[in-house]
């Protein structure tokens, strides 16, 4: 390190006076002009710069019809002013450490290390919004209806190049909006899949702690916020359960397979009925299919018809069984032949 880089804020000096003393360790003496010259400061900066040095007993001045200064010697002059800094940040520690048990003296009740409850209304988002901030890898994110606050029910706002995963509950994506809501983060470089149904509302951040909710069915009771790493584990776990039955959806996906209300497709093995069959497949209603996949929903209709009388298929269970057996549920979104656009 050379003097120039020396943090003299962590001594109490503030960078010119740092700089001045540098200049002052390095000659016997001078004067306040030749001061302001080395050290790139206005004669009066170095003024108030070797006046706080005289006053710290970091440098002395000399008799003369032109003042000079002097540094102290360095060990014993800055040794003291370090020792004073030791003092009051030994002050703050132990200010903080006080603070921490009154903190816990209060919260105990209510946390516990492992598992901190939030009863009052106004922690979840703020605690929700905290943890998003404080998040720098990954965000995992389950979401289902009833919606309490704004938060919960629309994931963004993260770190750029931080990883957000969410599933979204179809019943959710009731209309236009909330549909919008939720691919805005896949717009924003998040990864989106929808699934029929999903056993808790969740979000996990960086697999270190997790926000959810104390009653599944009343979120605005309350909600826990999970630090063990075994419970968060476990979480994590019942995500990637969900994420790999869930059905990818991407804003891109809505519009590369164009598609109109004029007549049905030529086949039932067309790349749009695969995908319909998938959302079908895995519960999702024909509006929902046709609002993620910007269609009308007749026009979703007419492809699982068609599918039907293609494979001999009486009911939509059947229908999703023998194109299942078929192959016509598998994903190819990976082939760049099919022209759909992976997550």
């Amino acid at each position: 390190m050379t003097t120039t880089d020396i943090p003299w804020s962590v001594t109490g000096l503030d960078p010119s006076a740092g700089r001045v003393l540098e200049h002052l360790m390095a000659v016997r003496s001078a004067d306040r002009d030749e001061v302001a010259s080395a050290a790139g400061l206005s004669p009066a900066a170095a003024e108030r710069a070797l006046r706080l040095l005289t006053d710290s007993a970091l440098a002395s001045r000399l008799g003369g019809v032109t003042p000079r200064w002097a540094a102290a010697p360095p060990r014993p002059s800055l040794g003291a002013l370090l020792a004073r800094q030791r003092a009051e940040l030994a002050r703050v520690e132990d200010l903080v450490e006080r603070l921490f048990e009154t903190h816990e003296a209060v919260a105990a009740p209510r946390a516990t290390g492992m598992v901190e409850v939030l009863e009052d209304e106004g922690e979840v988002p703020a605690r929700y919004r905290r943890l998003l901030a404080e998040s720098s890898v990954e965000v995992l994110h389950l979401a289902k209806p009833p919606y309490v606050t704004s938060t919960s029910a629309d994931p963004v706002g993260v770190t750029p190049g931080v990883r957000m995963r969410s599933v979204y509950e179809t019943d959710g994506l009731t209309d236009a909006v909330s549909l919008s809501t939720a691919l805005r983060g896949t717009g924003q470089g998040g990864r989106l899949r929808l699934t029929s149904q999903i056993p808790v509302k969740l979000v996990i951040f960086d697999r270190a702690s997790a926000l959810l909710p104390i009653w599944a069915d009343r979120p605005s009771s309350g909600s826990l916020v999970v630090h063990s790493p075994a419970l968060v584990t476990a979480l994590v776990a019942l995500f990637e359960s969900v994420w790999d039955r869930a059905e990818p959806v991407s804003p891109a996906r809505r519009h590369d397979l164009p598609d109109t209300d004029d007549g049905p497709p030529a086949s039932g093995r067309d790349l749009r009925t695969r995908e319909i069959l998938r959302m079908m497949a895995a519960g999702m209603k024909d509006q929902t299919i046709a609002r993620i996949l910007d269609i009308s929903r007749r026009t979703v209709q007419q492809h699982i018809s068609d599918a039907a009388t293609v494979l001999g298929a009486r009911t939509r269970f059947q229908l999703a069984v023998l194109a299942g057996r078929r192959g016509w549920l598998s994903d190819q979104r990976d082939s760049p032949a099919n022209g759909i656009i992976a997550e």
